[in-house]
């Protein structure tokens, strides 16, 4: 359970984006995408070395956790992985904003954040050979339902469906899997969860400086646009994603993927309370369908958890990295 909320409150850092966007000036997407990465990787670099050199990051060869057979990801090196992160981190944001921009705000948005929790499912299954249980197929069931009508309610009129915006929008959900899924394998290689995240995101940082530069970036003048620029890098991405590491480790990254589905919640949410925006019934029907789904699967996986160290059932990842002594030589139970 401790993982779960972890991950909801990662969730809710990751929905106060829109709203940060809306009250700060206007601003080009493509160079405040840039300055987003820039600031928010580079502070998740520098917290990573930070810890390095404090002598607190976990050696990989004490701590990680054995390979589940037909585990693929152990024969990658941790510099590709790292840098296949990278990339997952890199394709999101244009391709979410490509697809939202071609399709509309409702359209793109179901199809991103609908596809990015079965997208990961299928690819951690292909790679890591660990099938998501029906309580997890039911609750990303309920909480995709939620995010439809939800978009449908408060986006924009429907209208003709570009093939490419789709494609985009599918491509984000797909760029989400890619980075979580190499962050998880970081993160079973005994990597500290500011290590895992703070490499991807570093080498993101690094790409990002000179789309940066030669982008529009005039906003930044600005004492308004200064401060969105900082509360979208450290916010909604140092902090979201220190937190999102720190649950990753201890579940799933199917799991983790439905659960951060509580970012549109979290963002409707904040548009009525701080922005005032007016919601139907349909949207107010989503956001409860929505946060049904959450809660279920949030419910089904503290129940999973063992209750006394000593259970002998066979356990997950996500059950059995938590408890296992770090100083013991024998792998934690598969």
């Amino acid at each position: 359970m401790r993982s779960v909320l972890l991950v909801l409150a990662a969730a809710v850092c990751f929905g106060t984006t829109g709203t940060a966007q809306a009250l700060g000036p206007e601003a080009d997407p493509l160079s405040l995408g840039a300055a987003r990465i820039l600031i928010g990787g580079g502070a998740l670099a520098g917290v990573a070395l930070a810890l390095h050199v404090a002598g607190r990051r976990r050696d990989a060869t004490g701590t990680s956790v054995a390979p589940t057979s037909g585990d693929r990801t152990h024969r990658v090196p941790a510099f590709a992985l790292a840098a296949l992160g990278a990339v997952g981190v890199l394709a999101y944001q244009p391709a979410f904003f490509l697809g939202t921009a071609t399709n509309g705000v409702a359209v793109g948005t179901v199809v991103a954040l609908g596809s990015a929790p079965v997208l990961t499912g299928a690819l951690d299954w292909a790679i890591r050979r660990r099938r998501p249980g029906p309580a997890w197929s039911a609750a990303t069931l309920l909480a995709t339902v939620g995010v439809t009508l939800l978009a449908s309610a408060t986006g924009t009129g429907p209208g003709a469906v570009d093939p490419l915006g789709i494609a985009a929008s599918v491509g984000a959900g797909g760029s989400y899997a890619v980075y979580t899924l190499s962050g998880k394998a970081l993160l079973d290689r005994g990597w500290a969860p500011a290590a895992a995240m703070g490499s991807m995101f570093g080498i993101a940082a690094a790409v990002s400086l000179p789309v940066l530069l030669a982008s529009d970036a005039s906003w930044l003048a600005e004492p308004g646009g200064v401060a969105m620029a900082l509360w979208l890098g450290l916010v909604t991405t140092t902090a979201a994603y220190l937190l999102f590491g720190a649950g990753l480790r201890g579940l799933e990254p199917a799991t983790v993927s439905t659960l951060t589905l509580a970012e549109p919640l979290t963002a409707t949410l904040l548009g009525v309370l701080l922005l005032q925006e007016r919601l139907p019934g349909t949207a107010v029907l989503g956001l409860a369908v929505l946060a049904a789904g959450i809660v279920a699967l949030a419910l089904a996986n503290g129940r999973r958890m063992p209750r006394r160290p000593t259970s002998t059932r066979v356990s997950s990842v996500a059950d059995s990295v938590p408890a296992w002594d770090a100083s013991s030589s024998t792998p934690p139970p598969r």
